[in-house]
């Protein structure tokens, strides 16, 4: 595999940082809404990493494809559920997220086996 999703995180890093110190108050309150949308509770954060994912897939977004295959590793989610999570994409979204599901799963195995 490649390091798609390292790649994508280093791309994003710098921007990010400027925008970051552009907005503080912005990204902390979306820090919040992040922490408490994948909090544990009736869904446990493994499978909301996933939805998130599935939903990156969906989106076509690869700085948020990067961030939920590392967060779902993060969170103990194997490759086979994130490949059915992927799967799903392509029922919901069709063609397109063929393209960036492989990058999601390339993304997502690249991290599970540096297990970062």
């Amino acid at each position: 595999m490649t390091n798609y999703g390292a790649a994508v995180r280093e791309e994003l890093r710098l921007p990010t940082r400027e925008l970051r110190h552009a907005i503080p108050q912005v990204y902390a309150g979306y820090k919040q809404l992040n922490d408490a949308a994948l909090a544990d509770g009736a869904l446990t954060p493994k499978t909301k990493e996933l939805i998130a994912l599935a939903i990156a897939v969906s989106k076509e977004c690869d700085g948020c494809i990067a961030a939920h295959a590392h967060g779902a590793v993060r969170q103990g989610a194997t490759p086979a559920e994130a490949a059915e999570a992927i799967g799903v994409t392509f029922l919901m979204n069709g063609g397109p997220a063929t393209v960036y599901g492989a990058r999601a799963y390339s993304a997502f195995v690249e991290f599970y086996d540096s297990k970062a």
